[in-house]
């Protein structure tokens, strides 16, 4: 399967007190994706610093095409400062503004989308005002948007959420975005119900919704399907959100079924969440392993 796609988004160093990580849920992504055979490439922007060379020396190390990601020579490569002594609570500081503040439209970015059979795409990188316009203008593209909602407070609101539901053709969210999504839209508590009118006022074609260790359920407009997970043993579960969508998006643009979807993507989840760090490198053969001892 020779597939092109996408991402676009925000690549960063989380910063804990005795390390600094590479991440960012789209950079992770798109790590998955080109792991999994998909032609990946990655729209974003770092800042012409050594934290921005290390973090393009560590994504070509994995052979992700950099070149749509910018170089900013005002602004510095995002960092996250974490702070992760209570265990129970991990704050997060996602320092503004940063390099990926400022992503700026390009022909070449455009004829990479134009030819392109997916889109992918978050709300965080539409925090400002021009990452959020090349963003916008790059979705007015006839290509599959699939949107990764990926809410980190405090920077959503309901006015944005709405406008780039409307821009999606698939969503991918998980229980806690959906509770919120609940709250902003004023929908039924019962998340079939729910899911249902999600999908009937921003004409989707597909929601999937992630349980963390409970799995996944998705809604392809006519039914519900639920996977109750793998059960394996966690080393951590850092990207194991991201490696599940990066399986979701592979097992869609395959043209399998929902119940083959949440199969792969819950393994891959669960195959991450085995190993340090949330992009280890892997084989199909990996998932399959998953899949079967199960």
């Amino acid at each position: 399967m020779h597939k092109k796609i996408v991402i676009f988004g925000e690549m960063l160093w989380d910063c804990f007190s005795d390390k600094s990580i590479p991440g960012g849920a789209p950079m992770n992504v798109a790590l998955h994706t080109q792991y999994l055979g998909l032609e990946t490439s990655f729209i974003s922007r770092i800042g012409n610093d050594n934290w921005g060379k290390e973090l393009i020396g560590f994504v070509e190390s994995k052979s992700l095409n950099t070149d749509l990601v910018q170089v900013d020579e005002n602004y510095d490569t995002s960092r996250v400062l974490v702070d992760d002594t209570d265990k129970e609570n991990i704050k997060y500081e996602i320092v503004e503004p940063v390099a990926w503040d400022f992503i700026q439209w390009s022909k070449d970015m455009q004829q990479t989308v134009d030819k392109a059979d997916a889109f992918i795409f978050g709300s965080l990188a539409a925090r400002s005002e021009d990452s959020r316009n090349t963003l916008f203008k790059l979705l007015e593209t006839p290509v599959l948007k699939i949107l990764d909602i990926n809410l980190r407070a405090p920077y959503y609101e309901a006015s944005l959420l709405k406008k780039l539901l409307e821009k999606a053709d698939i969503v991918k969210i998980n229980d806690d975005e959906l509770n919120l999504l609940i709250d902003f839209f004023k929908l039924d508590k019962d998340w079939g119900k729910a899911i249902e009118k999600l999908t009937e006022i921003f004409e989707l074609k597909m929601v999937c919704v992630t349980k963390g260790s409970a799995g996944a359920i998705i809604f392809d407009g006519e039914k519900n399907y639920s996977h109750p997970g793998y059960k394996v043993k966690v080393e951590d579960t850092v990207g194991s959100g991201d490696a599940f969508l990066s399986g979701f998006i592979y097992k869609s643009l395959s043209g399998d079924s929902p119940k083959e979807i949440l199969d792969f993507a819950c393994a891959l989840g669960a195959l991450v969440a085995t190993n340090k760090g949330g992009t280890p490198q892997y084989e199909l053969e990996d998932i399959a392993s998953i899949q079967k001892a199960q």
